[in-house]
């Protein structure tokens, strides 16, 4: 659908957070997704003359959230998220479970449970944009922390995205490329696909630009941890990360 493309806001913050905002051409109207902070959102919804309608939540994470009580005071939109973290999440007005659907401006977006990063983390996968929002379960060449969940819980997520079409453009949280492909590389030093996208991710990083979004077709080719096999080879890469 031509109509709709995706907006990439650089927070310029010590976790290297991205907000997406999705924007309806052919109206103005916008979705913002895990808004960091709220100035950056109202600038862009300044400079392209958006019209809020929606917020989505992956996950109660405050460099998630953090901007949406500002958002408010100057738009009454609904905001959607995870169920299983409303307790933590005090903002949300709709409450979404695994295999529920909302819609935005005709289209159909399917809610996917991914907990491991946390036990409610949810996923935005919007078929007819081939886009997904995946907050911190999956990155470019990587995957969240396993803070609350466990690995297993973590590794059937990443399953049930590595289960979208290939063509699926993924929406991650943060600009984490570079470091997960000088890690992959300590894992697979002789990987020639591993090596020619860390060089290309090196020349994009040195020109300040972003990596994303990434598409499940390379990520299936290069992300270790898409690539395990089982929960236990998962959890001896991940567990090799979190030590690095």
């Amino acid at each position: 659908m031509s109509n709709f493309k995706v907006h990439l806001i650089d927070v310029h913050n010590k976790m290297q957070n991205y907000i997406w905002v999705i924007e309806n051409t052919s109206n103005q109207h916008a979705v913002v997704i895990d808004p960091t902070e709220a100035a950056p959102v109202l600038e862009l919804v300044q400079q392209h003359q958006l019209h809020i309608q929606q917020i989505w939540i992956t996950h109660w994470h405050k460099d998630h959230t953090f901007g949406v009580p500002e958002l408010l005071q100057h738009t009454s939109v609904p905001v959607y998220g995870p169920d299983a973290e409303k307790a933590k999440i005090p903002v949300l007005s709709h409450f979404l479970h695994d295999h529920d659907q909302l819609t935005f401006d005709g289209l159909t977006v399917e809610v996917i449970a991914t907990p491991g990063h946390t036990l409610g983390h949810i996923s935005y996968f919007v078929p007819a944009i081939e886009a997904a929002f995946v907050g911190d379960t999956l990155f470019a060449m990587g995957c969240g922390r396993v803070f609350e969940g466990t690995h297993e819980q973590m590794f059937h997520s990443l399953q049930r995205l590595a289960k979208l079409p290939k063509e699926t453009r993924l929406y991650c949280g943060h600009e984490y490329t570079l470091a997960n492909a000088q890690f992959s590389l300590t894992i697979e030093p002789d990987n020639t696909a591993l090596q020619a996208r860390t060089a290309e991710v090196e020349q994009l990083r040195a020109q300040q630009l972003p990596t994303l979004p990434t598409q499940l077709a390379i990520e299936l080719e290069t992300n270790l941890f898409l690539r395990a096999q089982t929960a236990e080879e998962f959890s001896k890469i991940r567990t090799l990360k979190d030590q690095s």
